[in-house]
């Protein structure tokens, strides 16, 4: 069974739509195949078709988010003191060849958000990252070619 790391904010995440997706969405979907059912013929009835189909999609993203949460490795980065980057690292970076500074915080695959500055233990800039130092440079090979990223700070939060 593969351990499936993830941070403690990202393991309280996939609970609260765990929860959602048992209780308010299951009880959701039930009232929507209840209707349905009361516009009789069910063999040509599209809109109970959708929901069985829906209620089988959530149950699916159920058993799926049991299944990353029972084998999920929850690590606190406030917990962990480095001098390198490892997973859980929040760090910032300035891109040469823009001049700009980006943040970024190495986090497991279900909590990757590019739009919140988290990005997947798996992704290139991450495997790029890993194992680096303050003051370090990262080249990293994104789809759209080399980028050369310089390590300004490393923080565990």
């Amino acid at each position: 069974m593969e351990r499936v790391p993830m941070t403690k904010a990202g393991a309280q995440t996939l609970k609260e739509t765990l929860e959602f997706l048992k209780g308010e969405k299951r009880h959701q979907i039930v009232a929507a195949i209840e209707t349905a059912r009361a516009h009789g013929d069910l063999s040509e009835n599209a809109e109970y078709h959708a929901a069985k189909e829906e209620q089988g999609m959530n149950e699916a993203r159920i058993s799926d988010l049991e299944d990353k949460l029972a084998r999920a490795h929850i690590i606190d980065p406030a917990t962990i003191t480095a001098e390198k980057i490892v997973f859980g690292a929040t760090v910032e970076l300035i891109d040469m060849d823009e001049g700009t500074e980006i943040t970024y915080q190495i986090v497991g695959v279900d909590e990757a958000d590019i739009e919140a500055g988290k990005v997947s233990i798996t992704s290139p800039i991450a495997r790029a990252l890993i194992g680096k130092e303050e003051g370090d440079m990262a080249v990293v090979q994104a789809p759209g070619g080399e980028r050369e990223y310089e390590i300004q700070s490393i923080e565990y939060k």
